[in-house]
């Protein structure tokens, strides 16, 4: 296997985990800054007041997207085992 196949994978494999993780990841940035933004407004301290709704919106965007992302891994997958002869020299 050349090292261009290897930086290749790897790539792939970045941009697909970036792909996969986006949506989490902005959805929870959204709901903590708009959390922080109405404890800031009243003056409320609660720490599970941020915990729950980011582990509400979270699971949302896993259960709506949830298939999108198992449809992007198994892309991957399979055109990962489908080129597997050039990784094997």
């Amino acid at each position: 296997m050349t090292d261009a196949a290897v930086l290749d994978m790897v790539n792939q494999m970045l941009l697909v985990s970036l792909k996969l993780s986006a949506p989490v990841l902005i959805c929870s940035l959204v709901v903590g800054v708009a959390i922080s933004i109405l404890q800031a407004a009243t003056q409320v301290q609660e720490m599970t007041l941020t915990f729950v709704p980011k582990m509400l919106a979270v699971a949302t965007v896993l259960a709506l997207l949830g298939p999108w992302m198992m449809q992007v891994v198994v892309n991957w997958t399979a055109g990962l085992f489908g080129h597997l002869e050039l990784y094997a020299r």
